[in-house]
């Protein structure tokens, strides 16, 4: 008997299984897919996804198969300059091709000891008062404490669960591939140029090894999005938006996305759980999607560790969704309205160019960059000071830097004045004694997430903060 069935090999599900492997817990991960997928459907990771990775000690190796960006855009693709003064030691877009991540987010899991089974589909789900029972298409069952569904938009544990999904389906459609074009480079960058001074979803860019990534919008909306496009659809729709296909040819792959933004009703039910795309789906404008799965992971994992472990005080796995669903609801507010703004309409342009105007006041450019970069982020933990519940950046240290105190996925203690005590939680807790000329706190207490849970220098003020969020002291 597995502590959690994780369903979806994606990177939601593997950094959920890393995760939870921090803290010994025995994980399967259930991929459907026999290898895995080939489709660049993301292209980069934001700000608090580089932090997260930073935190567990993963940063070097996504920085060496990545590229940095210091380039705006990323709202509406409306131009706009990267803000000097974002509050991170990672002022930048990682830009690096979604098999990439998945491939290093795999290994990270592999490497801890999570079973990861390829080829298995779940078909059935029942739960009880002890666990959850999951029956696979090759007529075999697993059973674990708790599952969770991170099997994408269409997620067969969010159904089997009964649970809901509202919100709007699609009204457009994109066709997306990678595929080799005849044409020359300056040929395609100028025709691509010129389109997407009225089209922002249309684009056609090198992709590496003689081929091109491209978009463009699709004839209506598909029935079925999971049935790829033909080349000759492509080609079709390249000829009528660029009055060229580029001399397209051998795709590598094809597919179709949509504008459908849906969220799920719940995020837990029982001992089943969702995570990623299987909790919220929503347009790709800002590429946040993958970035938003990631941050789920990260938030969800301590939370199930510690109810599996017996340490997690009251309601702390319930935190889960009270956190992470309303990010996501901001998120596919932020979406729909990057939407309206690519729409060619008159009113739509209007807007567009009124948030252009507004773009160039430096204030508004940061708070949208920091909405869809996600470290404005500050979750409602019922303490109204400033800072208490966003997360915490990095620092250098006396001795080396905070992000280096966190690998092991517990919360930390620091603690300048070396007066302070969490000895009752350091199973769960790290005390690190040190000071940084960056943080103007006495002391201050991280989650495993790194949002701040205490700050100041009242030890009684400590105690009930260890206790809200690390449970009961022992000893």
């Amino acid at each position: 008997m597995f502590d959690v069935i994780i369903v979806g090999g994606g990177p939601t599900g593997m950094m959920l299984a890393a995760e939870l492997r921090l803290h010994d817990v025995r994980v399967v991960v259930l991929e459907k897919d026999d290898a895995p997928s080939p489709q660049v459907r993301s292209l980069g990771l934001h700000v608090r996804s580089v932090e997260l990775l930073d935190q567990r000690g993963l940063l070097d190796r996504f920085l060496a198969h990545g590229t940095q960006y210091r380039i705006g855009g990323y709202f509406a693709g409306i131009d706009s300059p990267w803000p000097e003064d974002l509050d991170t030691a990672h002022g930048y877009i990682l830009g690096i091709p979604q098999p990439l991540t998945d491939r290093l987010l795999t290994e990270h899991a592999a490497a801890l000891g999570a079973d990861i089974r390829r080829g298995s589909t779940v078909v059935a789900l029942t739960q009880d008062d002890d666990g959850i029972e999951m029956g696979l298409t090759e007529g075999t069952s697993l059973r674990a404490r708790f599952a969770v569904g991170c099997d994408g938009g269409r997620s067969t544990v969010r159904r089997l669960a009964g649970i809901g999904f509202p919100g709007e389906p699609a009204t457009m459609q994109w066709l997306l591939g990678e595929m080799e074009l005849t044409a020359p480079p300056g040929t395609v960058a100028a025709v691509t140029a010129e389109v997407r001074r009225t089209q922002r979803g249309f684009g056609a860019g090198p992709s590496g090894e003689g081929r091109y990534r491209v978009v463009v919008p699709a004839d209506g909306v598909a029935e079925d999005r999971t049935t790829p496009p033909t080349l000759g659809e492509f080609c079709a729709q390249l000829r009528r938006h660029a009055g060229t296909d580029f001399g397209a040819h051998s795709p590598r792959w094809l597919s179709r996305f949509g504008n459908a933004t849906r969220l799920a009703e719940r995020y837990r039910v029982g001992r089943v759980l969702l995570a990623g795309d299987a909790a919220h789906v929503h347009p790709p404008l800002g590429g946040q999607g993958l970035n938003l799965g990631i941050q789920d992971a990260v938030n969800l994992g301590w939370k199930l560790a510690a109810e599996l472990r017996g340490w997690a005080p009251p309601h702390l796995l319930d935190t889960y969704e009270s956190e992470r669903r309303p990010v996501a609801d901001d998120v596919l507010s932020l979406t729909r309205a990057q939407s309206e703004l690519t729409l060619t309409a008159s009113g739509p342009q209007a807007v567009r160019r009124l948030m252009t105007e507004l773009m160039t006041i430096p204030e508004v450019n940061r708070r949208l960059i920091e909405k869809i970069t996600a470290i404005g982020i500050r979750y409602d933990v019922g303490d109204p000071a400033p800072q208490i519940g966003g997360r915490q950046r990095d620092v250098a240290l006396t001795h080396g830097r905070l992000y280096e105190r966190m690998r092991d996925g517990r919360g930390l203690l620091l603690d300048p004045t070396g007066e302070l005590d969490a000895t009752g939680w350091s199973d769960r807790v790290d005390l690190v004694v040190d000071r940084s000329a960056q943080m103007n706190a006495a002391a201050v207490l991280l989650r495993p997430d790194g949002h701040i849970a205490w700050r100041g220098e009242d030890a009684a003020g400590l105690d009930r903060a260890l206790t809200r969020w690390f449970g009961e002291p022992t000893g």
